[in-house]
């Protein structure tokens, strides 16, 4: 996807691009080959890959949700950034908050911050079983994301005790959300949340199959959970 196409389909769907967002994506994707020089942020480096597969499919969570209040979104695993960086880009009230378990990683999104003068991010080093118990964030975020992580069932765990009661968990996933959603049920309820949609779609130029699924956070999640890090991996709630 070059660079006038991933304008003219965000158009499409209603997200006009300023000239300075424009830049920005430029300036993300230069910093994000240059860093990936130094440590491995993506195996994607191409800049038409990086356009369609980075920045438009992060963008597509957009499609199906609405971003345009001032809500306070955690990222979970968001490595180079995605998707909360460009959603910040396209919608600059957003605040966000991204949690990442690799120093390096939050470096390189400091750094990009700074390249991309965004301001209202923050960036944290942490376990996301560890932050999920963190009182001074939990149950405290509007919409609390994740892209590719882990399995649903785990990716629920990690985040729905993130999510305040009457926000959103949005999980950003490939083609096999369905069967991942299936074996989550019980979990997810048990986290105090139950699946609100399914959004499928193709991403442009035959590029796979994607699903976003919003789950609605209905009820504060019991104090046992998040469980130590690395249990929700090894022992998934069913």
């Amino acid at each position: 996807m070059n660079v006038d196409t991933f304008v003219s389909e965000l158009s499409k769907k209603g997200i006009n691009l300023s000239e300075k967002q424009k830049q920005q994506f430029e300036t993300y994707f230069h910093t994000l080959v240059e860093w990936n020089n130094k440590m491995n942020l993506t195996a994607i480096t191409d800049k038409e890959e990086v356009y369609l597969k980075h920045f438009y499919d992060s963008i597509s969570a957009a499609f199906y949700f609405d971003f345009s209040s001032d809500l306070r979104i955690c990222d979970v695993g968001a490595g180079a950034g995605f998707p909360s960086i460009p959603l910040k880009i396209c919608f600059p009230h957003l605040q966000v908050t991204i949690v990442d378990s690799l120093q390096k990683r939050i470096t390189f999104l400091n750094q990009l911050a700074t390249d991309l003068d965004l301001t209202g991010v923050a960036f944290y080093h942490d376990r996301a079983e560890l932050f999920g118990k963190n009182q001074q964030f939990r149950h405290s975020f509007d919409v609390v994301m994740a892209r590719a992580v882990a399995r649903t069932a785990v990716l629920s765990e990690l985040c729905l005790p993130l999510c305040k009661t009457g926000g959103s968990f949005i999980a950003m996933k490939g083609p096999n959300a369905k069967a991942e959603i299936a074996d989550a049920t019980n979990g997810i309820e048990l986290l105090g949340g139950e699946v609100n949609a399914i959004h499928t779609f193709e991403l442009p130029e035959a590029s796979g199959e994607r699903n976003i699924i919003v789950f609605n956070k209905v009820r504060k999640t019991s104090k046992k959970y998040p469980r130590k890090p690395g249990v929700p991996n090894r022992t998934p709630l069913q």
